[in-house]
């Protein structure tokens, strides 16, 4: 028996029969109402629970020790949160609110609804001095929230995931006009209620790459330049700013210009520099006047696009939103508008996105980027992604010399040196690997994995020397490369080519 069933038959036991009368708190409608909203949560919850990675984060924030990582489900956390949207509102608390309450511990807890033709009883109950004793017993008992200092706003807003983060909000918010007759006329009301400018704050920051206070055009110009390689990409970026200087200076002068846009196209094989120079890009736009911030947000399909009916939207609005001003590097944009789930959220992310790039057309800049061919074919599948994207940069395979400086940057970094033998046999590897490159070739991610193997192998001479001096330990000599053959079979392996 669910906790609304037995306050009512202990009612009923204890008055001999039905209610007669009484003060009226809320009417059949009301009661009857409830349950539809209560239906949609636990749908939801339902497909929630099926999601571990998101669990495991919500349990966490419940338990920082993480000694249960699923200990509990997404129905607890949906009520704990409404419990605390209760205290935060308790001042203003009535019978009717203790009732909605109750009832959404019985929905989550019991998979229980009242029955609307009790409802002259159920207004009669919540008058009783016992029953706000066991409203207050289910609040302590069912609010998850660790101490104040460790705790998150709200469980089901604190993650990356925007379209959850709203659809959440909304079932807050009818809870909140249910329990105490209140609405949020504003959205930043909306949003102090719930802290989510402080829920969201960390989760930006893995995205978002701010711009330096010290930053200067000259410094993006420089390093820009300092990259290896990409020839036809810096002279493309050289073009371009070339032509925002000129404008400037004309629309200075009075002078009318013609319309351009700063969105881009970046083509090529991965691991040639698109995430690099989006970066670089975004700076470089905000130093000469066209962006406000010149933050560059990155993200791909999986940032985007969610896995239910009507989140998509919610969740482009939130990247766009932390995007203004700078530029947002959707890598692999392909992925869009390839279907690979059997549904359309990924064509809906596009037009939702579309829309948001008109609308801050002056503020805004978007980078798409990823394979040749499939880009192509992705620019082409909508005629609005035509008419915004007219600029393309083409990133090429580095050559095996510039693989070669690219390793030895990753030495530079991390303090290694290389023989004279050893630079030799890597070049030989790197000759080896691009004579059977194909568009999967791994460029300057396959120089980070060679380094970091190289590493491993001479960890693995040096631990048989008692004590390695510092020139022992930093160098990498001819024996710590792996033979060229060995590391072309890896390479294949990976690609899928053997």
């Amino acid at each position: 028996m669910t906790f609304l069933e037995a306050s009512l038959q202990s009612l009923k036991d204890y008055l001999g029969g039905g209610p007669d009368g009484g003060t009226v708190f809320f009417d059949k409608a009301f009661v009857s109402a409830l349950e539809p909203e209560l239906r949609a949560i636990l749908q939801l919850c339902a497909r929630l629970n099926q999601d571990s990675s998101l669990m495991h984060q919500l349990n966490a924030a419940a338990d920082p020790e993480n000694s249960n990582p699923l200990l509990y489900k997404a129905e607890h956390f949906f009520l704990s949160d409404f419990i605390r949207m209760y205290a935060e509102l308790q001042p203003k608390a009535t019978e009717k609110s203790q009732f909605v309450l109750a009832y959404y511990y019985d929905a989550l807890r019991n998979d229980h609804f009242a029955d609307p033709r009790e409802t002259a009883a159920l207004n009669l109950l919540v008058t009783e001095k016992t029953f706000a004793d066991r409203v207050e017993k289910i609040r302590r008992e069912n609010d998850l929230m660790p101490p104040k200092a460790k705790r998150p706003a709200y469980f089901l807003t604190a993650h990356e995931d925007a379209g959850l983060t709203e659809t959440a909000l909304k079932h807050y918010a009818n809870f909140i006009q249910s329990a105490f007759d209140l609405q949020f006329k504003k959205q930043e009301d909306r949003e102090a209620f719930f802290e989510l400018e402080k829920a969201h704050s960390k989760v930006a920051s893995k995205h978002v790459k701010p711009v330096a206070e010290a930053d200067s055009l000259e410094k993006a110009m420089a390093e820009l330049n300092q990259l290896i390689g990409l020839k036809a990409v810096k002279a493309d970026v050289s073009e371009l700013v070339n032509l925002l200087a000129i404008q400037k200076k004309r629309t200075a002068k009075g002078l009318k210009n013609a319309e351009f846009s700063l969105h881009t196209v970046f083509l090529g094989p991965p691991g040639t520099g698109k995430t690099s120079v989006a970066r670089l890009l975004s700076r470089i736009f905000k130093h000469l006047g066209y962006l406000s911030q010149g933050q560059c947000y990155e993200t791909d399909r999986e940032g985007l696009v969610a896995g239910y009916v009507g989140q998509t939207a919610a969740k482009v609005d939130k990247v766009v939103n932390e995007s203004l001003g700078g530029v947002l590097f959707i890598d692999e944009a392909y992925a869009l508008t390839q279907n690979t789930t059997g549904s359309d959220y990924g064509s809906e992310a596009v037009n939702t996105l579309l829309k948001r790039m008109e609308d801050h057309r002056d503020d805004f800049a978007v980078v798409v980027a990823g394979y040749t061919e499939p880009m192509k074919e992705f620019i082409t599948s909508n005629p609005g992604l035509r008419s915004r994207f007219n600029r393309y940069f083409y990133f090429d395979h580095f050559q095996p010399a510039e693989l070669v400086e690219i390793f030895e940057s990753f030495c530079k970094q991390s303090d290694f040196i290389l023989t004279a033998d050893a630079r030799e046999k890597l070049a030989d590897t790197f000759e080896l690997l691009y004579s059977h490159k194909d568009d999967h070739f791994g460029n300057a991610r396959l120089a980070r994995n060679l380094f970091e193997k190289c590493i491993q192998l001479q960890a693995n001479r040096l631990v048989k020397i008692a004590k390695p001096g510092q020139k022992a330990l930093k160098t990498l000599e001819e024996k710590d490369i792996p033979e060229p053959k060995d590391t072309l079979e890896d390479m294949q392996l990976i690609s899928g080519t053997v």
